[in-house]
Protein backbone atom coordinates (compact mmCIF):
# COMPACT_ATOMS: atom_id res chain seq x y z
CA UNK A 1 0.00 0.00 0.00
CA UNK A 2 1.29 3.18 -0.96
CA UNK A 3 1.11 5.75 1.88
CA UNK A 4 1.30 9.11 1.04
CA UNK A 5 1.17 12.38 3.24
CA UNK A 6 0.58 15.32 2.09
CA UNK A 7 2.58 18.53 3.79
CA UNK A 8 5.48 20.90 3.23
CA UNK A 9 6.70 19.96 6.58
CA UNK A 10 9.37 17.27 6.71
CA UNK A 11 9.21 17.55 10.83
CA UNK A 12 5.78 16.14 10.71
CA UNK A 13 6.57 13.20 8.25
CA UNK A 14 9.78 12.07 10.22
CA UNK A 15 7.66 11.36 13.23
CA UNK A 16 4.79 10.01 11.23
CA UNK A 17 7.28 7.41 10.31
CA UNK A 18 8.85 6.72 13.46
CA UNK A 19 5.74 5.79 14.48
CA UNK A 20 4.52 3.77 11.52
CA UNK A 21 7.48 1.79 11.45
CA UNK A 22 6.82 0.04 14.27
CA UNK A 23 3.42 -1.36 12.30
CA UNK A 24 5.84 -1.91 9.48
CA UNK A 25 4.30 0.80 7.14
CA UNK A 26 6.21 4.05 5.89
CA UNK A 27 4.87 7.42 4.61
CA UNK A 28 6.20 9.36 1.41
CA UNK A 29 5.96 12.68 1.81
CA UNK A 30 3.85 15.05 -0.99
CA UNK A 31 4.22 18.47 -1.34
CA UNK A 32 0.85 19.34 -2.72
CA UNK A 33 -1.10 22.58 -2.04
CA UNK A 34 -4.58 22.29 -0.90
CA UNK A 35 -7.32 25.06 0.90
CA UNK A 36 -7.02 24.92 4.49
CA UNK A 37 -10.98 25.15 5.69
CA UNK A 38 -10.85 27.92 8.72
CA UNK A 39 -12.72 25.94 10.97
CA UNK A 40 -12.30 25.83 15.30
CA UNK A 41 -11.25 22.25 15.26
CA UNK A 42 -7.82 20.65 13.39
CA UNK A 43 -10.08 17.66 13.32
CA UNK A 44 -12.78 19.32 10.79
CA UNK A 45 -9.21 20.77 8.77
CA UNK A 46 -7.67 17.61 8.73
CA UNK A 47 -10.54 15.91 6.90
CA UNK A 48 -11.05 18.37 4.43
CA UNK A 49 -8.00 18.57 3.23
CA UNK A 50 -7.41 14.91 2.86
CA UNK A 51 -10.76 15.03 0.67
CA UNK A 52 -9.53 17.68 -0.84
CA UNK A 53 -6.47 16.10 -1.80
CA UNK A 54 -7.92 12.29 -3.12
CA UNK A 55 -10.06 14.83 -5.07
CA UNK A 56 -6.58 15.61 -6.45
CA UNK A 57 -4.59 13.03 -6.48
CA UNK A 58 -6.80 9.54 -6.94
CA UNK A 59 -4.73 7.74 -4.07
CA UNK A 60 -4.86 6.82 -0.24
CA UNK A 61 -3.68 10.25 1.33
CA UNK A 62 -3.45 11.53 5.09
CA UNK A 63 -3.18 15.33 5.89
CA UNK A 64 -2.35 16.07 9.29
CA UNK A 65 -3.34 19.40 11.65
CA UNK A 66 -2.48 19.81 14.77
CA UNK A 67 -2.81 22.84 16.94
CA UNK A 68 -1.98 24.38 20.45
CA UNK A 69 -5.17 25.34 22.71
CA UNK A 70 -4.15 27.41 25.23
CA UNK A 71 -6.49 27.35 28.63
CA UNK A 72 -5.94 30.94 30.01
CA UNK A 73 -6.93 32.31 26.13
CA UNK A 74 -9.94 29.86 25.49
CA UNK A 75 -8.24 27.21 23.70
CA UNK A 76 -6.52 29.89 21.48
CA UNK A 77 -4.24 29.74 19.11
CA UNK A 78 -5.69 26.18 18.27
CA UNK A 79 -6.57 25.25 14.84
CA UNK A 80 -4.94 28.73 14.20
CA UNK A 81 -1.88 27.89 15.68
CA UNK A 82 0.61 27.73 12.58
CA UNK A 83 -0.78 31.20 11.55
CA UNK A 84 0.35 32.66 14.96
CA UNK A 85 3.16 31.32 14.81
CA UNK A 86 3.98 32.68 11.62
CA UNK A 87 3.18 36.08 13.03
CA UNK A 88 4.28 36.37 16.85
CA UNK A 89 6.27 33.04 17.50
CA UNK A 90 7.22 31.64 20.67
CA UNK A 91 7.95 35.36 21.94
CA UNK A 92 4.86 36.55 21.03
CA UNK A 93 2.52 33.75 22.97
CA UNK A 94 4.96 34.17 26.01
CA UNK A 95 4.25 37.79 25.82
CA UNK A 96 0.88 37.17 25.77
CA UNK A 97 0.76 34.30 28.89
CA UNK A 98 2.81 37.45 30.81
CA UNK A 99 0.96 37.39 34.30
CA UNK A 100 -1.72 34.14 33.33
CA UNK A 101 -1.78 32.52 36.15
CA UNK A 102 -3.73 29.40 34.30
CA UNK A 103 -0.95 27.99 32.33
CA UNK A 104 -2.71 24.87 31.07
CA UNK A 105 -2.59 23.98 27.22
CA UNK A 106 -2.80 20.59 25.11
CA UNK A 107 -1.29 19.78 21.97
CA UNK A 108 -4.38 18.32 19.51
CA UNK A 109 -2.95 16.53 15.97
CA UNK A 110 -6.06 15.28 14.18
CA UNK A 111 -4.82 12.84 10.97
CA UNK A 112 -7.34 12.83 8.13
CA UNK A 113 -7.45 9.49 5.87
CA UNK A 114 -8.89 9.48 2.57
CA UNK A 115 -9.49 6.69 0.15
CA UNK A 116 -12.63 5.10 -2.25
CA UNK A 117 -14.06 4.21 0.92
CA UNK A 118 -14.29 7.88 2.46
CA UNK A 119 -12.52 9.89 4.64
CA UNK A 120 -11.39 9.11 8.76
CA UNK A 121 -10.15 11.12 11.17
CA UNK A 122 -7.74 10.02 13.75
CA UNK A 123 -6.81 12.58 16.92
CA UNK A 124 -3.95 12.30 19.70
CA UNK A 125 -3.52 14.77 22.32
CA UNK A 126 -1.24 15.43 25.15
CA UNK A 127 -1.69 17.42 27.86
CA UNK A 128 1.01 20.04 29.54
CA UNK A 129 1.67 23.53 30.39
CA UNK A 130 3.10 26.55 28.75
CA UNK A 131 6.58 27.28 30.47
CA UNK A 132 7.67 30.44 31.46
CA UNK A 133 10.04 30.75 28.77
CA UNK A 134 11.33 29.04 25.67
CA UNK A 135 14.07 26.19 26.37
CA UNK A 136 15.30 23.86 24.41
CA UNK A 137 16.24 23.67 20.80
CA UNK A 138 15.07 20.25 19.06
CA UNK A 139 11.83 20.15 17.67
CA UNK A 140 10.15 23.10 15.62
CA UNK A 141 7.30 25.17 16.48
CA UNK A 142 6.05 25.51 19.78
CA UNK A 143 7.94 22.71 21.01
CA UNK A 144 10.36 25.30 23.08
CA UNK A 145 7.04 26.47 25.26
CA UNK A 146 5.42 23.34 25.82
CA UNK A 147 5.95 20.78 28.53
CA UNK A 148 3.55 17.58 29.10
CA UNK A 149 2.16 16.75 32.09
CA UNK A 150 4.24 14.27 32.72
CA UNK A 151 7.64 16.01 32.40
CA UNK A 152 9.76 18.89 33.92
CA UNK A 153 11.00 19.69 30.42
CA UNK A 154 10.27 21.44 27.33
CA UNK A 155 9.31 18.76 24.18
CA UNK A 156 12.41 21.01 22.56
CA UNK A 157 14.28 20.25 25.74
CA UNK A 158 13.48 16.12 25.44
CA UNK A 159 12.58 15.25 21.95
CA UNK A 160 13.39 11.48 23.06
CA UNK A 161 10.11 12.06 25.89
CA UNK A 162 8.11 14.12 22.75
CA UNK A 163 8.49 11.07 20.26
CA UNK A 164 6.92 8.83 23.54
CA UNK A 165 4.00 10.22 24.41
CA UNK A 166 3.24 13.17 21.69
CA UNK A 167 -0.37 14.11 20.23
CA UNK A 168 1.36 13.40 16.50
CA UNK A 169 2.56 9.70 17.97
CA UNK A 170 -1.12 9.22 19.96
CA UNK A 171 -3.14 10.31 16.43
CA UNK A 172 -0.40 8.17 13.86
CA UNK A 173 -0.74 4.90 16.26
CA UNK A 174 -4.43 5.14 15.89
CA UNK A 175 -4.17 5.77 12.10
CA UNK A 176 -1.61 2.85 11.25
CA UNK A 177 -3.52 0.23 13.64
CA UNK A 178 -7.12 1.45 11.03
CA UNK A 179 -4.26 0.85 7.92
CA UNK A 180 -2.95 -2.65 9.60
CA UNK A 181 -6.90 -3.51 9.19
CA UNK A 182 -7.34 -2.65 5.17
Amino acid sequence: MELLFATSNHHKVKEANAVAAGFGLEFEQVNVLYPEVRADAVGRVAEEGAKYVYTQMKKPIIVEDSGLFIDAFDGFPGAYSAYVFHKLGCAGILKLMDGAADRKARFVSAIGYCDRRGVKVFEGVVEGFIAGEARGSEGFGYDPLFKPHDSPKTFAEDPKHKGEVSHRRKATEQLCRYLKTL
